[in-house]
């Protein structure tokens, strides 16, 4: 393509495309660096995408009266536009998006009469020329991250056809022109972080065919009272905008509003007049730290489907927040006072979702189970309640108070009639003693999490339950027994529950994939492993009790499938080698996978906080070098975090085995010369006391394994001799 524009080629052909040539589409030419003189043909559409060389364009470009299309998006080095546009009089889309190094357009526009889409996006101009006015068809105007942009021209107001503005990103830009409120047909303005923007204009009021109006990120410190003339406004954003600290109480005067979003800003209260929104759907006030109370007037959104208002300051709701029937998502997480729920919350029955983790919340009211609709529960609280941090604008007294109200939590009778549940998280809900019998009235739970509490049994109906299919218990630290599971069972992690003693037999949970009992000390069998042949992640980190049984357990049925897998073990197979020190293909047997053994060991007396933090070891790599490489200087092609879940309490060496298979991006990239490694986290370990005692590695290849679902003995097999070395532990 460098040598298209040969002189003596360009003569000879262009007069045979002269008549018939109307698209030429050069993406992608990097190495083009001009355009020829390209007048005497007919083009509808130049397209020169992505031709990042291009520094010049014949200045006949602008003689092209047919064109209709050109499109330079990410012509990188071209720096500026030919001066003379005039003949550009079919021209509609006129697209320089990504042109960064061009500092200005045509002083003169008067000639693009056509012109509808302009884009000028990431582009490094810095004025925009008075000739603008000229474009009066243009309908969509792009200057987004122009970060050199620093005004617009008053003129501007004259583009009488202008439908969307958009000056996202222009960090520069201080202010917006009063001429703007001349732009009647304008229905899209965004204006997203334009840092340096203190205020919009009063005559704003003026744009009566605004319908979306985004100002987040951007320094305003109030709303102009004309706001609320906005008839027709669908969307206002003013996300993250720091100074803004209240609304104008004009607002209530956007009769067409849907979305109100608010997000993150200084807000101390939202005023009355908010009831008269309608027509409004979304209502977002998440992150709001100085908002401690919502209107009564709130309960008149009675389209209103989303109310969020996690992050806030708020200690209760207005009871007549039960009038909006239609809500159908509630968000309270991390509402740190929230300390009850009103009684009229049972009047939403189009709520599905509800999510309020991180609450104070100590009892639910009895009318909670009209909640008919509702699929989704999470009232997960905080585990270590000492670490929640106090947020501004409450009083340190009150701060207390809201401590003090985490006390034990009593579920409604009414709660089981939540048929349509499908997620349920009480995490950290102080549940004591008893679950309530009738849980197989969930009838559509297939997510429960109940870690963190304090009660010692499952109910037996927990069998019932008959579309579960995960089961999170973990630190219930005096849970005994577990029931009889129901079949349906995926996941299922009862790690840190140091008091349990038992477990039912598990050869029915024919889809069980992932079974965690880390530190489960008191556990001496797991019955009914053998027979587990979906499994994929079984962890018995701390749980010496059960090694043995464990051990016999681990058949070519449950292993079959295995990834990752965490055991009490000081050995490594011996047929697994410490590193490959140089990988190399095998002819017509592909590679299947990487399997990696380490045994480590945690040394309990250096503890630290970052324990509590993750729920494994994340010190071990595995690392691929590539010393073939001309560049190759002692550094990792790539590595990854082993997955070492479970983090044991004891000091004694741990097993783990990792499985990587071929559609796994660490073996995909192996090429032959390749060095394989195993190695601790340096310089720094983020476990202190870890150390890392043996390691190995075995290259599983085409063959070298069993067919999928094949119980056919086989010694030759990678999972038969695996189960064969764990049976001689």
């Amino acid at each position: 393509m460098v040598q298209i524009w040969n002189r003596k080629w360009w003569h000879w052909h262009k007069n045979k495309m002269a008549k018939k040539l109307l698209v030429m589409n050069l993406s992608d030419c990097y190495y083009l660096t001009h355009i020829p003189d390209l007048s005497m043909l007919p083009l509808e559409k130049l397209i020169l995408e992505r031709c990042k060389g291009l520094v010049k364009i014949h200045e006949s470009i602008g003689d092209m009266s047919t064109l209709t299309h050109l499109n330079m998006k990410d012509c990188s080095s071209l720096e500026e536009f030919p001066s003379d546009v005039s003949g550009l009089k079919n021209l509609e889309n006129f697209i320089l998006h990504g042109c960064s190094k061009l500092k200005a357009l045509p002083e003169k526009l008067s000639g693009l009469k056509s012109v509808r889409e302009l884009d000028i996006d990431h582009t490094a101009i810095v004025n925009l020329p008075d000739s603008i006015f000229h474009l009066k068809k243009l309908e969509r105007f792009s200057l987004k991250n122009c970060e050199s942009l620093k005004q617009l021209p008053p003129t501007i107001g004259k583009l009488s056809s202008l439908l969307e503005l958009y000056l996202d990103g222009s960090s520069a830009l201080e202010e917006v022109p009063d001429s703007v409120e001349n732009l009647t047909n304008l229905e899209k303005l965004s204006l997203r972080g334009c840092g340096l923007l203190t205020s919009i204009p009063d005559s704003i009021g003026n744009l009566k065919s605004l319908i979306e109006l985004f100002l987040d990120n951007t320094s305003i410190e109030e709303l102009p009272a004309s706001v609320g003339l906005l008839s027709h406004l669908k969307m206002l954003s003013v996300e993250r905008c720091r100074s803004l600290s209240k609304l104008p109480d004009s607002i209530g005067g956007l009769a067409s509003l849907k979305l109100l979003r608010l997000v993150g800003t200084p807000i101390t209260e939202v005023p009355d007049q908010i009831g008269s929104l309608n027509a409004l759907e979304k209502l977002e006030l998440g992150n709001c730290e100085e908002l401690r109370s919502l209107p009564n007037s709130i309960g008149n959104l009675l389209n209103l489907t989303t109310l969020s208002l996690d992050d806030t300051i708020i200690i209760e709701l207005p009871q007549s927040i039960g009038m909006l029937e239609r809500l159908d998502m509630l968000k309270l997480n991390n509402c740190k006072y929230l300390r009850r729920l009103p009684s009229s919350i049972g009047r939403m029955t189009s709520l599905r979702y509800c999510l309020m983790k991180g609450t104070v919340v100590a009892e639910l009211p009895e009318e909670f189970g009209m909640l008919s609709s509702l699929r989704i529960l999470d009232m997960a609280k905080c585990s270590h309640p000492e670490q929640a941090q106090n947020i501004g604008g409450i009083s340190e007294a009150e701060d207390l108070a809201a401590q003090d109200n985490l006390k034990p939590v009593v579920l409604p009778t009414s709660f089981l009639n939540l048929s349509l549940l499908e997620t349920l998280d009480l995490s950290a809900w102080k549940l004591s003693g008893k679950i309530p019998d009738d849980f197989e009235n969930l009838t559509s739970l297939n997510n429960l999490n109940l870690s963190h509490n304090n009660f010692c049994s499952l109910p037996s109906s927990l069998r019932g339950v008959s579309l579960l299919k995960k089961l999170t218990l973990n630190h219930c630290k005096q849970l005994k027994f577990l029931p009889t599971l129901p079949s349906s069972l995926v996941y299922l992690t009862v790690a840190n529950c140091t008091a349990l003693e038992s477990v039912p037999n598990l050869s029915n949970l024919e889809s069980l994939e992932d079974l965690d009992l880390t530190n489960c000390k008191k556990v001496t069998d797991i019955p009914g492993l053998e027979y587990l042949k979906s499994l994929r992640r079984f962890y018995t980190i701390g749980c010496n009790a059960c090694s043995t049984a464990v051990k016999k357990g681990l058949t070519k049925v449950s292993l079959r499938h295995i990834r990752f897998l965490g055991i009490p073990g000081n050995q490594i197979p011996d047929w697994f080698v410490p590193e490959i020190p140089s990988f190399s293909t095998q002819k017509n047997r592909d590679l299947k996978g990487v399997i990696v053994a380490v045994v480590v060991s945690l040394d309990q007396q250096h503890q630290d906080d970052f324990r509590d933090k993750v729920p494994g070891i994340v010190d071990i790599q595995l690392k691929i070098f590539r010393p073939n490489e001309p560049a190759y200087n002692d550094k990792p092609k790539h590595s990854t975090v082993l997955d070492l879940r479970g983090i044991p309490d004891t000091d004694e060496d741990h097993l783990y085995l990792c499985r990587f298979h071929d559609y796994n991006p660490f073996v995909r990239i192996l090429k032959d010369g390749d060095k394989i490694q195993v190695t601790m986290r340096s310089p720094r370990p983020r476990f202190n006391g870890l150390e890392l005692k043996e390691y190995g590695i075995y290259l599983v290849y085409e063959n070298d394994d069993d067919i999928e679902d094949d119980d056919v003995e086989s010694q030759e097999s990678v999972t038969e001799r695996l189960s064969k070395f764990f049976g001689s532990l």
